[in-house]
């Protein structure tokens, strides 16, 4: 498609952080972009996904599906041109193997409320 403009695109991790931003081609799928993030995950950082089945990408509150395009993806409303749009990156906490699953199993429950005020 000529004529296309590319989207400016920065991804916001749990911690404030940031990657990008960058330019894609509208015609890029989430799935791609997903692989684009495991690909630039700043090291170090705890809880890096392993697969793209383990990040959701949310932009303006909707989680994005790996099959869709950027183009059909994104949300029109409050979106400047030439402004950088953020997506946020969450990351899905690895599922417990048989073996551990075992172990939490056996340990006493304790009810924890994490709840954070900004």
């Amino acid at each position: 498609m000529a004529g296309e403009e590319l989207i400016e695109i920065k991804f916001r991790l749990f911690d404030g952080t940031d990657i990008g931003p960058n330019k894609y081609n509208p015609s890029t799928t989430i799935g791609s972009l997903k692989e684009i993030i495991l690909t630039q995950w700043p090291q170090g950082k705890e809880n890096a996904p392993k697969t793209i089945n383990d990040v959701k990408l949310i932009n303006a509150g909707k989680i994005l599906e790996n099959n869709k395009t950027l183009a059909e993806s994104r949300v029109q409303v409050g979106e400047l041109p030439g402004g950088v749009t953020t997506m946020h990156v969450v990351v899905r906490p690895p599922l417990s193997d048989k073996n551990n699953e075992k172990l939490l199993s056996d340990s006493p429950r304790t009810h924890r409320c994490g709840c954070t005020i900004l």
